[in-house]
């Protein structure tokens, strides 16, 4: 397992090793022991979650609050996502700054996201299956999340306006600016 910095305090990027023969391939997508010796961190995940989309959905920017805040393992298991993080953690010295990288079936991948971090993804070939784990269990009170588009933050989703598709809640979200964690 290769596991490099991002730039956001305890957001890494975790690259398992892959192993192909004529079969097809094999990988260890998580190990506990080997995670907290290349991080430093010790992480119990309770819930696995997947969603299937098209190109141009985009699912973001979320996060749970408070007690219910989640750190996330994320991959693809199947196409590909620009998936993308900002820091909302108040004393951080990265907060408000964002980070995104290309998740794919081809790279494996995998992104862990600590708590305190919003987070979203855009989807950037049809049929994609996207996975990830949680440390704490979702509740429905605690989501929040910030628009997909908002000013401040200015991310790239890698997509053309008029390909976008979003949920409801999510073309519905408040602004950074108006953002309070």
């Amino acid at each position: 397992m290769k596991v490099t910095e991002t730039g956001l305090k305890d957001c890494y990027i975790i690259e398992p090793e892959v192993f192909k023969d004529s079969r097809g391939l094999f990988l260890e997508s998580f190990n506990k022991r080997k995670f907290k010796e290349k991080t430093g961190l010790e992480i119990d995940f309770v819930q696995d979650n997947q969603s299937t989309s098209n190109r141009g959905v985009i699912r973001g920017l979320h996060i749970q609050k408070g007690e219910f805040s989640q750190a996330k393992l994320i991959r693809v298991v199947k196409g590909k996502v620009l998936d993308v993080v900002v820091d909302v953690r108040e004393k951080s010295k990265s907060y408000g700054e964002s980070f995104s990288c290309v998740l794919s079936e081809e790279n494996a991948k995998q992104l862990f996201v600590p708590r305190g971090f919003l987070h979203g993804f855009s989807v950037l070939e049809n049929n994609t299956i996207f996975s990830y784990k949680c440390d704490n269990y979702y509740n429905k009170e605690a989501e929040d999340g910030v628009v997909y588009n908002d000013k401040d933050l200015n991310i790239d989703w890698q997509l053309k306006e008029e390909e976008i598709v979003l949920s409801e809640k999510d073309s519905s979200l408040i602004e950074f600016i108006n953002f309070i964690i």
